[in-house]
Formats: structure tokens, sequence, C-alpha cells
């Protein structure tokens, strides 16, 4: 039987103390539309305690008891785990993406989404489990009573060698794969530091402070760079092939330095700029780019 832990429904472990089932979550999480960051933080809780009342461990597909990097932490979530919940209220498209790669892999998923968002019409005909936008206590209940029966039912299912969730209900496919290997621990380790490196490098230009600008010029507030000035961010990046000119200078209270930027070279350039930026971040007090005068 399930426990109370922190006032959220813990799953139990089995009579040989074996760790229970893991349960993947593909759900948006942050604020969009009519939707806010607490709801998503409510329908979190929701899901996870009907889960557990069904004695399995419920996760976000992003989340990984080791540091490493997030793409490659949902894939392979996605394609390890025994059973994932997919909700598509609000039709996210990142969701939407995560549930394709779930149903090729052609494994265990149920579907739910509130009473508000319409069906989509490639994944009308799977089978949906509704609740109330509004989160209603009774509804709810039902809901979660509903969903804990269907994760049972789901688990049964797929024990049977026939099992398909969607690709053979349409003929004959091969099911799509993740490759396994072993590698030595040294070689292990710098595949590790490369997905990370790469991963830093398409993140990068998301920074925070970065404005980016299709008109050639990339601006960045350099006050959360912990020791680099701004002349020096400046200087540094001028030093980055396709940067034309970098300016420094005070808006407002705020040290900002614009770089211009060959248009040639635009996406190219914003991300080496970013990557610096995001560098002398994560390497604070001048280690990356030295303290101007």
């Amino acid at each position: 039987m399930a426990a109370k832990m922190n006032g959220k429904t813990a799953p139990a472990e089995s009579e040989s103390g074996s760790k229970p089932l893991k349960c993947g979550l593909i759900m948006p999480i942050s604020s969009s539309g009519e939707y806010t960051e607490a709801h998503w933080a409510e329908v979190l809780s929701i899901i996870s305690d009907a889960v557990a009342s069904a004695d399995l461990d419920a996760s976000l597909v992003s989340f990984a008891d080791e540091t490493t990097v997030i793409p490659k932490t949902i894939v392979q979530n996605l394609y390890d785990n025994p059973l994932v919940i997919c909700d598509v209220s609000g039709k996210n498209a990142n969701v939407m993406f995560e549930l394709g790669l779930r149903l090729a892999f052609d494994k265990p998923t149920i579907i739910v989404k509130d009473d508000k968002t319409t069906f989509s019409f490639d994944t009308g005909s799977i089978e949906h489990l509704l609740y109330p936008r509004d989160l209603r206590y009774t509804k709810i209940v039902e809901f979660k009573i509903k969903l804990a029966e269907k994760v049972r039912a789901t688990l049964k299912a797929a024990e049977e060698p026939d099992y398909s969730t969607f690709l053979k209900h349409f003929g004959k496919f091969t099911v799509a794969k993740l490759d396994e290997k072993e590698l030595p621990q040294q070689e292990f380790i710098l595949e590790e530091l490369r997905a990370i490196r790469q991963s830093i490098v398409l993140m990068a230009p998301r920074v925070p402070n970065g404005r980016i600008g299709r008109e050639g010029r990339m601006r960045f507030n350099v006050d959360s760079l912990d020791g680099p000035s701004a002349r020096a961010f400046a200087d540094a990046g001028l030093r980055v092939p396709g940067v034309i000119r970098a300016t420094a200078f005070q808006s407002g209270s705020s040290s900002e330095v614009e770089f211009e930027i060959e248009h040639a070279n635009l996406d190219n350039v914003e991300r080496s700029l970013a990557f610096l930026y995001s560098q002398g971040l994560n390497q604070s007090r001048g280690k990356t780019l030295e303290k101007g005068e």
C-alpha cells in the first residue's frame, strides 16, 4: 500500500524490497497562455499521487539521478520507462514531440488532458483520460481513481506478446530502438563531457539577459558577470570571427555590450558570443575574461 510522505503519496516497495517501477511523465511545467506554473505543479502532484497509489514511482522524463545532458536524459527515459503518462493539455510543442518519440517506441503510454483542450487528429484514436481544467476537487478525486486503474490495466495488458500502444494498429512496423554499447570508463567520461559542451553551445543563445536581434546585432547585459567589465567582454567578443564591431555602454544603471555581426555568419557568431557569455557566468571572477580597467 502507498504511504504518505511530506503531504504526497509515496509508492510502496514490493514484498521483496525492490524499488517500484518507474513511470515517466511528459507534461508542461512552465507558464503558457492561460496555464500558470502553479497550475502545472498542482497537476504534477495529482498525477504523481494517482501513480503512487498504483505502486509506481512517477517522475518527469527530464529527471535523472545523475548529472547528464537533458535532451539525452529525456530520450533515454522515454525509451526505458516501463510506462509513460503524457498530459497534452494546451498542446505544448515539446510535449507533443516527446509523445511522438514514445509512440514510435510503441511502449505503454497513457494520454491525459483537461476538458478544455481539443483532441489532436494524429492521436485522437488513442483513449484520453480527462480531468477538469479548474481542478475541481470532486472531479479530480474521480480522475485519480480512473488513472490509477488505467495504470494497472495498461501494465497488465503490456505483458501480452502482441501488445501495441499505437503503431501495430496501422500495419506491420519495425519498432525504433536505442543502441546500447559498453565503453571504457575514460572514453565514457570524455563522451559525456563532449555532449555537455555541445549542449551548452546549443542552449547558449538563450542565456539570461542576452537579447538577439535578427538585424545583425546582439546585446548583452553584463551586470551578472562577476568580474569582467563591459569593455573586457567587448574586447573578448571582437576576437570572434564574424564580429564587425563591439560597443560597451551604460543603459540606465546597467552595463551592456552590443555586437554587430556579419549576416552571412549570424547564427554561428550568435552561438559563439552567447557561449562566451555563459563561460563568463560559469567561470566568474575573471577566469575566462580578464577584468577591465
